[in-house]
């Protein structure tokens, strides 16, 4: 009975489940990386792994007035798990949950957080294109959104960034910029004023390798963009925090110009894009975790989109 007290049940939009009330999930990890920042670091599997939930860098500021969470996880789950940790750090209400981007590790979590009734925040396309991808998560990752999953389980955007803008959490400003198609179609990065502490979501791939959905060539301008920004702590969508810009990209911008420049090279000596897949950085220069599992990929996106330039 004592372990029933401890727990709150709530059902939202057909889904029932418990937030723990008094102790948390002292297995799932939080770190204060800078002041009022707070990190749970994904884990780096694959996608077929049963932890793949959990691979995305997600967390929240904390600021006087109210809470903004930054990504909620691969699964409802997850999101729970966060908003655990949150309820255990801080009695603050949560207004905002922000997605950086579109992928399922960084936003299946976000039906955990309806119950706070906060604003959804994500970049100008990231409405369209939760609707575009839709029915390949409800496909893909049915298990990872909860009993009897529906439309409805995938919670999209209700305020869309289209030029940089910055939310208030008192005492706390936030500045929100959304970037041109890059790793996505639906990129956006958070930075925190008071710290400057830039939350860069997967537009900056650490450890893990990084994942190309959008454009090689947009990626490689935005990686010579980010560097403008001052910011004193980054903190990737995958991977170690880093102490400044040039640490946090170094790794990933060699890659990516690698990725351009023998491409490029295989597509000139008319190769197809199965024999540049098996050429191409096959020693894994940059030395990324899970190389062999989502460096192909990157290969054949690149090549369709120089193919042709």
């Amino acid at each position: 009975m004592d372990i029933i007290k401890n727990y709150i049940l709530i059902t939202s939009l057909g889904l029932t489940y418990f937030v723990f009330a008094s102790g948390v999930e002292n297995d799932f990890n939080i770190t204060e990386v800078a002041q009022g920042n707070y990190l749970h670091k994904g884990i780096h599997v694959s996608l077929d792994d049963i932890n793949h939930d959990d691979i995305a860098n997600i967390g929240f500021i904390v600021g006087d007035k109210c809470i903004a969470v930054i990504d909620t996880g691969g699964s409802i789950d997850i999101g729970i798990k966060l908003l655990n940790k949150i309820k255990s750090i801080s009695d603050k209400p949560i207004c905002y949950v922000i997605n950086t981007h579109v992928h399922f590790d960084h936003m299946l979590g976000n039906k955990a957080f309806i119950i706070e009734n906060p604003e959804f925040v994500g970049h100008q396309r990231l409405a369209a294109e939760v609707e575009r991808n839709r029915a390949f998560f409800l496909d893909h990752f049915k298990n990872d959104l909860g009993p009897n999953p529906e439309p409805s389980s995938i919670i999209g955007p209700s305020i869309l960034v289209e030029n940089s803008r910055q939310l208030d959490l008192g005492d706390r400003i936030l500045t929100l910029i959304p970037f041109p198609v890059s790793h996505s179609h639906s990129d956006l990065i958070i930075i925190d004023n008071k710290t400057n502490t830039l939350w860069a979501g997967d537009l900056i791939f650490r450890e893990r390798i990084p994942s190309l959905t959008g454009s090689l060539i947009g990626w490689i301008k935005v990686m010579e963009d980010l560097p403008r920004l001052e910011v004193k702590l980054v903190i990737p969508g995958h991977g170690n925090v880093a102490k400044s810009m040039a640490i946090a990209i170094k790794q990933q911008r060699d890659y990516l110009q690698r990725l351009l420049n023998e491409t490029r090279q295989a597509i000139e000596d008319g190769q197809f894009v199965n024999e540049a897949v098996e050429h191409i950085d096959k020693d894994n220069q940059s030395n990324w975790l899970l190389h062999d599992f989502q460096h192909p990929t990157n290969v054949s996106r690149a090549f369709t989109e120089l193919e042709w330039e």
